[in-house]
């Protein structure tokens, strides 16, 4: 098993730059896919970045590409995601999560494929 704890979520103003931390409690070296979801009111659960346990392919849903960049720190049993120049529809919870199998790299987008969960952190835009 392994518990996910994320952090680094705060209020910035549209354009600037974040950084968000999910700490593992096991190494994640281990972990064969990581994953970053967001939710934000009114919207469903959406996947926005994907890596898999070699650090190959990283995957972005379109919206983000360009401006985040996941990376993990096997060493620090440590997911990130860097936000860059943030926009008006990026403010939600987000949420790190994890599979401990192997999985269809097909269906990485999908919440079905992770078995494991941080409680999210909050990231908003500040007027």
């Amino acid at each position: 098993q392994v518990q996910l704890v994320e952090s680094g979520g705060g209020q910035v103003r549209a354009g600037e730059s974040l950084r968000l931390s999910c700490s593992a409690s096991r190494s994640t070296s281990t972990i064969y896919t990581m994953a970053w979801f967001r939710q934000s009111p009114g919207k469903e659960r959406e996947s926005v970045a994907v890596i898999r346990r070699d650090n190959s392919n990283p995957s972005y849903v379109e919206s983000v590409k360009g401006r985040f960049t996941i990376s993990k720190d096997d060493a620090k049993k440590t997911l990130f995601l860097q936000m860059e120049s943030l926009k008006p529809e990026d403010p939600a919870v987000y949420s790190c999560a994890a599979s401990l199998q192997r999985t269809i790299w097909g269906a990485r987008f999908w919440t079905s494929a992770y078995d494991y969960w941080g409680q999210g952190t909050q990231v908003t835009i500040s007027s």
